[in-house]
């Protein structure tokens, strides 16, 4: 069986949040994964502690937290990551960047 890194979509209606879940390449997205590896949040924030001048230029950030041995792990035995995880992976530092496929 092939095993993939996917996203699985958590939240509210125009609130998504996603988490990083290992699970067999057959099942449904929201059905339950082999193991969560970490979460995602496309929804941009500002960061929270600084004063309100510093808010106002500060720039917002999407967070994301991955257990980087476990993703290594995955990657390891043969787990494939989809090509949204597979971005988020190369933003930790742990894939290259998928060439990009000439348009014919």
């Amino acid at each position: 069986m092939v095993v993939r890194i996917r996203l699985s979509r958590f939240g509210n209606k125009h609130q998504p949040f996603y988490n990083i879940i290992v699970a067999q390449a057959r099942t449904a997205r929201d059905a339950k994964p082999l193991e969560v590896i970490g979460t995602f949040n496309p929804v941009p924030q500002r960061p929270t502690n600084l004063s309100d001048e510093e808010a106002r230029s500060a720039r917002a950030f999407k967070e994301i937290s991955l257990d980087r041995s476990r993703a290594k792990y995955w990657l390891g035995v043969g787990a494939q990551p989809s090509d949204s995880v597979w971005r988020l992976l190369g933003l930790a530092g742990l894939s290259q960047p998928k060439k990009q496929q000439p348009q014919n």
